[in-house]
């Protein structure tokens, strides 16, 4: 007969935090986020650390470039979606990593004789707005000048002009040679009012760009997630289907971790594309899941993941329980699987981080999440509000609303992603509808990250691992969460101060 495991399934909305002793040395100015990305040893840091416990989904919905570029400036991480072809991902994995700080490479790039209408094309294809004209229209050809959208005007000059005719000759341009440090390139910048410092090397030829708009966005996101180049780290999704031919491309765009994207993580398929991965590029960190209790996070940290997704059917766009009967309530999955991975851990001296992925319907359950053991939550109704997620903003009328689908609804079409059989799906997993508008990420993760912040305070934690260990919490009864909600008639206006 089948096996009834006795405790009940809970989610989030069953837990309160208990408030432990507030030090004196514990504010919010205080609060460390750092956590682990991937395993590592125990007691020494991991290869890739995050600043802040966020992640977005694996979704056409969310993870786009510029979502990325975004998340990864406020400490985040982003996995971009594997629902497109194998060179489109990789383009966008290009365009984050090119976007960074720092020595750029440029990926705006034409010939003096191409024409002004292909570097409008070009230059509204990777969003930038300054461009290296080379003698062969590439990233590291001798250079010849640079052209900006300050320098025409589509409706003033002739877009079918020669780009030489208006860009501004390298003989008149300041550069550098390759040996000048980032730090002499800033001084530069600054000292010689410039916009755009190039790096050439002794032929002439284009070696990097260093921006002044870049330092300027340093000092404004000090807790970038950056590589060794201080390029902005990015991840990539990947099926159990074309692994093969998808992992080369992206890391050869520079990917710094992969996903396998999967409803269901406990699968041979999972395991055998794992080992596959870690044996010919043993060097790319690699998660897998999803899974719900600690036997499958085992099965997947002895295939070799770098860290395991933790969630099944908690999603607010995943009907995957409705559909299969399915799933585990997201605190009972997370409570076990943590159990799980600190077992892996003293038997085996490895640490695989574990990611919340679903049934984060408000902030404060972030709070629980990391509380019970995640070590990063990954969320997708929450990222897919703001203007970098891919959704259309559509008006109602009660305010604006952005488009959210789920990779389990035929508007997605990822039936590879469900396993149902045939070429398609056969029935939905997922549903697509709209959230609230929610403005800019930047805006909106801060204000999460603040509420996350004095949550901790109030347990008495400054660090992660210390909130977790220590966090005291409890169950919740109906009449308890009622409790909870404001229980008074709303102003419809704001009260007048005199």
């Amino acid at each position: 007969m089948a096996q009834i495991i006795a405790e009940v399934s809970r989610t989030f909305n069953e837990f309160l935090l208990l408030p432990n002793r507030t030090r004196t040395d514990c504010s919010a100015a205080t609060v460390d986020l750092r956590t682990p990305l991937v395993r590592h040893l125990a007691g020494e840091a991991s290869a890739i650390e995050l600043q802040s416990p966020f992640t977005s989904a694996i979704m056409q919905a969310v993870s786009t470039p510029e979502l990325a570029i975004a998340l990864a400036r406020n400490g985040g991480f982003s996995f971009l979606h594997h629902n497109q072809s194998i060179q489109d991902q990789a383009a966008a994995v290009r365009q984050v990593k090119n976007f960074k700080a720092g020595f750029v490479t440029s990926d705006t790039n034409v010939r003096p004789d191409d024409s002004l209408s292909l570097l409008v094309d070009v230059m509204r294809r990777t969003g930038h707005s300054t461009a290296a004209v080379t003698h062969d229209g590439t990233a590291t050809g001798r250079l010849l000048g640079l052209v900006t959208s300050r320098d025409f005007h589509p409706q003033r000059h002739d877009l079918d002009g020669p780009v030489s005719g208006r860009m501004t000759a390298v003989a008149d341009l300041p550069h550098a040679g390759a040996d000048i440090t980032l730090s002499e390139a800033n001084a530069r910048l600054w000292d010689e009012r410039l916009d755009c410092l190039p790096v050439l090397d002794a032929g002439g030829h284009l070696q990097q760009l260093v921006f002044r708009s870049d330092y300027a966005d340093n000092k404004r996101f000090p807790n970038q997630v950056v590589d060794a180049a201080k390029r902005l780290r990015v991840g990539a999704g990947i099926n159990t289907h074309d692994y093969q031919e998808r992992v080369p491309a992206l890391l050869e765009a520079g990917a710094d971790a992969l996903c396998f994207d999967s409803s269901d993580g406990y699968s041979d398929w999972q395991a055998q594309a794992l080992s596959w991965v870690k044996k010919h590029y043993p060097e790319i960190p690699v998660g897998g899941g999803n899974v719900v209790d600690g036997e499958a996070f085992t099965f997947l940290a002895e295939a070799g993941a770098d860290f395991v997704k933790v969630g099944v059917g908690g999603g607010s766009i995943c009907i995957t329980r409705d559909q299969k009967g399915i799933g585990r309530g997201q605190a009972s999955a997370v409570l076990d699987v943590a159990a799980a991975r600190d077992a892996f851990r003293e038997r085996t001296g490895e640490y695989v981080p574990i990611c919340s992925d679903g049934g984060l319907v408000h902030d404060y359950h972030v709070a629980l999440a990391l509380a019970m053991g995640a070590d990063f939550v990954m969320m997708g109704r929450y990222f897919a509000r703001f203007d970098q997620a891919a959704g259309a903003k559509l008006p109602t009328r009660d305010g604006f609303v952005k488009e959210y689908w789920g990779e389990g609804s035929n508007r997605a079409r990822n039936w590879q992603r469900y396993g149902q059989g045939g070429q398609g799906l056969i029935f939905e997993e997922g549903v697509d509808g709209y959230v609230p508008y929610a403005g800019d990420l930047n805006e909106g993760l801060a204000l999460t990250i603040a509420k996350l912040k004095t949550t901790m305070v109030s347990c008495g934690s400054t660090t992660l691992p210390e909130f977790q260990s220590t966090a005291r919490l409890t169950l919740v009864s109906d009449q308890s969460f009622q409790e909870s909600h404001a229980n008074v008639t709303l102003r419809d206006t704001p009260a007048t101060v005199s």
